[in-house]
């Protein structure tokens, strides 16, 4: 029987090596690009980079039903894909930071960074699939804040040390050191054996004759088959909004503010990254004491305040009223320790909704959901944002996140009728 601690270890470490990369592209980008005077409008476009998370639905049935090899179903799936991210980051390394101005050099880096993200959703989905399968239901609370701290782990290195490093350090050695980092990750699953799970055992999965509508309104009809998965439905449509309006505004923000790559790196990206990790042990801990949905919905409130208390940094940019440099890394180390507080209950309630022999598709269709409505408004925000400046689309976004509180609502009133 695989120890409890060791169940946690592994995801613990495969959330950690999907953080690093991710942490770049989300943290420590879109600082670059605004050094380099790249606009907001182009910065939100490299939000189709994360375009691999939204629709890794399409393949995730795949992963559910085939596997690669005789490693365990999910194992052969996180293995290649562990390693090909390490081969991207290492071809990475060769990239000069410098020719960002360069067309054909912006053009192979985008694409080498899709295919980290390509290879990063695929790994994601076998991750999530093999979580529910492992995970017991008094363990999914736990098992989900090992999730967030891996990943927010992730995101300090790969976001706010690259940053760091990239101010006293070359472009080189910085992107080796993240490819070494996600080798040592791959060792906790290269030592794991895998049980047999439901998701492949035959049956439940049989390729159907049938057409791809037919089989996209059968499987939907898992979340329209009561009032609580159709409110539940809503929620995820609804959950990201504020998120992905917000997104491309939040850092660039602090590089018109003044801040250089180091202060970003080490008290906006790190700091707040540590407040995170914070927030999704003390979400944990919650969780023990309090249903799922009330926590659902106080979190969101703490969310909101956060992102209100950004709208006054930026009219305080817009104003020039001067603020200590404290209070700016103050209110991004409480976003993030809200951010990681909803997340970790938004994926253990993910994880409750995912049957077992479906364990990746539905795991992924619920965070696709979210991703794509995420990514979609991210990729616009950034021109709402030159067109209408910081503090005025902030305020617009505080509202808009007080508004997808009611879909929360509905949906925690329908789950109370169906008890």
């Amino acid at each position: 029987m695989f120890r409890q601690q060791n169940l946690y270890l592994l995801l613990f470490s495969l959330y950690w090596a999907q953080g690093l990369p991710v942490g770049f592209m989300t943290h420590a980008l879109p600082v670059i690009l605004r050094a380099q005077g790249v606009s907001l409008a182009h910065i939100g476009g490299f939000g189709l980079l994360m375009l691999p998370w939204s629709i890794k639905i399409f393949w995730a049935p795949w992963v559910d039903r085939h596997a690669l090899s005789r490693l365990g179903h999910y194992r052969s799936w996180i293995l290649p894909t562990q390693f090909l991210t390490v081969g991207v980051l290492c071809i990475l390394s060769f990239f000069p930071i410098q020719a960002l101005d360069q067309s054909l050099y912006l053009f192979a880096f985008f694409i080498s960074l899709l295919l980290m993200n390509l290879t990063g959703a695929t790994q994601d989905i076998a991750t999530d699939a093999l979580a529910v399968n492992l995970l017991k239901h008094d363990q999914q609370h736990w098992g989900n804040t090992f999730q967030v701290i891996g990943s927010r782990l992730g995101f300090i290195v790969g976001g706010g040390a690259v940053l760091w490093c990239l101010d006293w350090l070359t472009w080189q050695p910085t992107f080796l050191l993240l490819a070494a980092l996600v080798f040592l990750n791959t060792l906790p699953v290269l030592l794991f054996k895998e049980p047999k799970h439901a998701a492949y055992s035959g049956h439940q999965l049989k390729p159907s004759q049938q057409n791809l509508v037919i089989k996209i309104k059968a499987y939907l009809s898992y979340f329209s088959q009561n009032e609580e998965l159709r409110s539940w439905l809503v929620v995820l449509v609804t959950f990201k909004v504020a998120d992905g309006l917000a997104g491309p505004l939040l850092k660039p923000l602090m590089v018109d503010m003044g801040l250089s790559f180091t202060q970003i790196g080490v008290y906006i990206t790190m700091l707040g990254a540590v407040a995170a990790l914070a927030g999704a042990a003390i979400a944990g801990g919650v969780l023990k004491y309090f249903s799922r949905p009330t926590t659902l919905i106080i979190f969101s409130v703490f969310k909101i305040m956060s992102l209100a208390a950004y709208a006054y940094l930026a009219y305080a940019y817009e104003q020039k009223i001067q603020l200590n440099v404290w209070a700016l890394y103050t209110v991004n180390a409480l976003e993030d320790a809200f951010s990681a507080m909803l997340l970790v209950v938004m994926l253990t309630l993910v994880m409750h909704y995912s049957r077992k022999e479906y364990a990746g598709t539905d795991f992924t269709f619920q965070v696709s959901v979210m991703a794509t409505v995420s990514g979609g408004l991210y990729s616009l925000s950034g021109v709402f944002g030159d067109a209408f400046g910081y503090f005025h689309y902030l305020i617009a976004i505080v509202i808009i996140g007080t508004v997808t509180l009611l879909p929360i609502s509905v949906w925690k009133h329908a789950k109370l009728q169906e008890k």
